[in-house]
């Protein structure tokens, strides 16, 4: 057994499909790095593709998809957790691992061996900070982890007020509470970047999305609803959930919601370039692959630097 692969890239890149093709040349099991692929039942609108998961009837052990309930809320330091769980069972089985994703924070925390605590919730600061707008906790944040230098809660991770709201509750607690987290080590790990050109990607994001839309996204995203699942509760998972949601109970059109939609889609593939570029400059070593060149030649590249 090799050291562990990670394939990361912003939304839309393929990186899952090159992860399955690659997983079945090696005889690996993938571990997803995607923030909301972790919740049941929200499955068209973070993108799960599941299918990606069986190649000529062969079917890809995939670990941390799945495991967690809509409408509650799971955090790094519990993905850093499960994390570990699955890669230390893979390594005592003999099984390769390729971690896969674009959520940069989980990918980061689990390759550095972030210290993490569990943070409680603060109702006398959620209090005081309700009502505030996005921009003006953005700029709290912001203060917040520079004195704190922490690396935490890229805008990547906090496009809606709640999560905002809930990584200033986490910066606060860091602030004041002496650590007393769990010990974790660095991952070694080959880091495969899947880059794709500026205008092809903003072509595949809006085709992905008129895809989505016609397959039933706004069944899925109801469904929720129906459950009982309060709406905030979906909007605090941004993107497709926040304006399908906002949508759905009323609060703007339908066409409103697929243009303002699609653009934060591009803004947060933007974003998470911006995160995989600042992994560089902390001295994270990332391979680059093109996204347009042929999957075979692309698997191979990526053998060749991991031989």
């Amino acid at each position: 057994m090799k050291k562990m692969i990670t394939i990361l890239g912003p939304t839309a890149s393929g990186k899952t499909r090159i992860a399955t093709a690659l997983a079945v040349e090696i005889g690996a099991e993938i571990i997803s790095a995607d923030s909301r692929q972790v919740y049941k039942n929200m499955d068209i609108g973070t993108g799960k593709d599941l299918c990606d998961y069986t190649i000529a009837g062969k079917n890809i052990p995939y670990h941390l998809i799945d495991i967690v309930e809509p409408g509650t809320k799971y955090n790094v330091y519990e993905y850093q957790r499960d994390f570990f769980e699955v890669y230390e069972d893979n390594c005592r089985r003999g099984v390769n691992s390729i971690l896969c994703g674009g959520s940069g924070l989980y990918i980061e925390a689990v390759l550095k061996g972030y210290q993490l605590m569990p943070v409680p919730q603060s109702p006398e600061l959620r209090a005081k900070l309700e009502g505030k707008s996005l921009s003006e906790l953005t700029e709290m944040l912001v203060e917040l982890k520079s004195q704190n230098k922490s690396k935490m809660h890229n805008n990547t991770d906090v496009d809606t007020a709640q999560r905002a709201i809930r990584a200033i509750e986490i910066e606060e607690y860091y602030k004041h509470t002496p650590f007393s987290g769990r010990q974790v080590p660095k991952i070694d790990s080959l880091i495969i970047g899947v880059n794709i050109d500026r205008d092809e990607r903003r072509k595949k994001i809006t085709d992905r999305l008129k895809q989505r839309l016609a397959n039933g996204m706004l069944d899925e995203i109801k469904s929720l609803l129906d459950t009982g699942i309060p709406p905030e509760n979906l909007i605090y998972y941004g993107l497709e959930y926040k304006f399908v949601t906002e949508y759905l109970i009323g609060k703007t059109t339908y066409q409103d919601m697929f243009d303002k939609l699609e653009i934060a889609i591009h803004q947060f593939s933007k974003r998470q370039m911006t995160w995989f570029r600042g992994m560089e400059r902390r001295g994270f070593e990332i391979h680059w692959i093109d996204a347009m060149h042929p999957i075979e030649e692309n698997i191979k590249e990526i053998k060749d630097l991991w031989q």
